[in-house]
């Protein structure tokens, strides 16, 4: 899922405390010739709320097996997430699908100011203070790639000193 991101850098869950946060659970009908047969699919999204965080979709005939397919799913797919004092390196904008996401830094104090499926990864994430805005559809799975989207393109700056073979001074002082 994330093979398209050069500074996305994956996580293995072993001793980390990572806490899942449920995105939402949807109830999917099959009409059969028998009648209605009746699923759920869960989405939801781990992290230690100090960078790592990770996304994840389970699917099941039961609401408790879904979520807990989920949370393996997302476990499997951890990423680090440049923070700098609990807010963001920088402004980004991601999109997945018809959904369109622009996270914002915010000054000290200011809270993570999202919301639905944007305030559930942040938070997951760790970073305390951020605006957001959310357009487009308001598809919680779309929503949530699209937040992850933006997640990943984000870099530090000894990330873009290091990719540019260039001294951290001279990335503030062109």
């Amino acid at each position: 899922m994330f093979q398209k991101y050069k500074s996305a850098e994956l996580v293995k869950p072993g001793g980390l405390d990572l806490k899942d946060r449920l995105v939402g659970v949807q109830r999917v009908t099959k009409v059969t010739k028998g009648g209605r047969a009746f699923g759920f699919s869960a989405i939801v999204v781990v992290g230690d709320e100090a960078g790592v965080v990770g996304q994840g979709l389970g699917k099941s005939k039961d609401v408790a097996s879904a979520i807990a397919k989920a949370v393996e799913d997302a476990k499997k797919n951890l990423v680090r997430i440049p923070i700098i004092k609990g807010t963001l390196p920088h402004e980004q904008k991601g999109k997945y699908g018809g959904a369109r996401v622009n996270i914002i830094p915010a000054a000290p104090g200011t809270g993570v100011i999202a919301g639905g499926a944007v305030r559930t990864v942040l938070e997951a994430v760790g970073v305390h203070d951020v605006l957001s805005k959310s357009q487009g559809s308001s598809n919680p799975h779309n929503v949530v790639k699209a937040t992850f989207d933006a997640l990943l393109q984000l870099r530090d700056a000894n990330a873009i000193a290091r990719d540019r073979g260039i001294s951290l001074e001279q990335v503030f002082n062109a």
